[in-house]
């Protein structure tokens, strides 16, 4: 029965390292294409370059103008987790605790924004009468009007596990609502708050259709686009290609490192409400 069990656990092993290799193995090419010349590049084979050319990072930020469209994505990135984690954390603990018919209503149509599609013509139109289309605020706005629906859903399973009991002894010793919540709720919400900001920076980090469509100056471009654009113009060498492609990689690939736990955490905690 152990031998059984023991072989049953080596396979499944074995199979996890084969997938992971599988997986990680276009991420190994990227890295090491990116430190060849741009003839070795165009191979595009995983054999080790003869001499590592770090050059090619240097060439990419200048030339692709990384420095700006990367202060441009950290700025969207981290006030779209600011403004989104906030109000969907508020919005969730009100919803959840207030189980009345309105509230139940108003649940109902922020989640249903998980499955609805973006009509881009009548959200276009919406921008341009307040006047935030091709602005900072008008793009960190959008990110987070996105991402609200799913945060609420998730964070609304979270609250409904937090007992009530909480509430009532925090209000009979005098708590306002708004200490209950910043100084009581918020607090035991650590699990589900660091998923949702983790998930939330990497589907800012990444997004690419929202920027083409809103963002017309190149000033205020995220890395994304910075990348499709210098891809545009240097498509033959593929070592800058590479280079640029880890550069924008890399803060989501530490974020997402730095936040697996919680994301596994928090997701199943909010998974399982009774």
């Amino acid at each position: 029965m152990r031998s059984r069990k023991a072989i049953g656990t080596s396979s499944v092993n074995i199979f996890a390292w084969v997938l992971s290799l599988i997986l990680i193995t276009p991420l190994i090419l990227i890295l090491v294409n990116s430190f060849k010349t741009s003839t070795a590049a165009a191979e595009m084979n995983l054999a080790l370059p003869e001499v590592f050319q770090f050059s090619n990072y240097l060439t990419v930020i200048e030339k692709g103008k990384l420095d700006v469209s990367f202060v441009n994505s950290l700025i969207y990135s981290v006030f779209s987790v600011t403004l989104c984690t906030l109000a969907s954390s508020m919005a969730a603990y009100v919803l959840s605790r207030n189980r009345c018919k309105a509230n139940k209503i108003i649940y109902f149509i922020i989640v249903l924004g998980i499955t609805m599609p973006i009509n881009f013509i009548a959200l276009m139109k919406v921008m341009q009468i307040l006047q935030i289309v091709n602005t900072k605020i008008g793009i960190i706005l959008l990110y987070s009007a996105i991402q609200t629906p799913f945060n609420v859903f998730l964070i609304c399973s979270f609250v409904g596990k937090i007992p009530r009991d909480i509430d009532e002894a925090a209000i009979i010793d005098g708590c306002s609502p708004l200490r209950l919540f910043f100084s009581i709720i918020l607090p035991l919400l650590k699990p589900v708050l660091v998923t949702v900001m983790v998930l939330t920076f990497l589907n800012t980090w990444n997004e690419y259709i929202l920027p083409l469509y809103y963002l017309g100056n190149s000033a205020n471009w995220p890395m994304t686009l910075a990348v499709y654009n210098f891809f545009g113009m240097y498509f033959k060498e593929w070592n800058l290609v590479c280079a640029d492609i880890v550069l924008t990689s890399l803060p989501v690939i530490i974020v997402y490192l730095l936040g697996q736990k919680y994301i596994v955490s928090g997701m199943t905690a909010g998974a399982v409400k009774g």
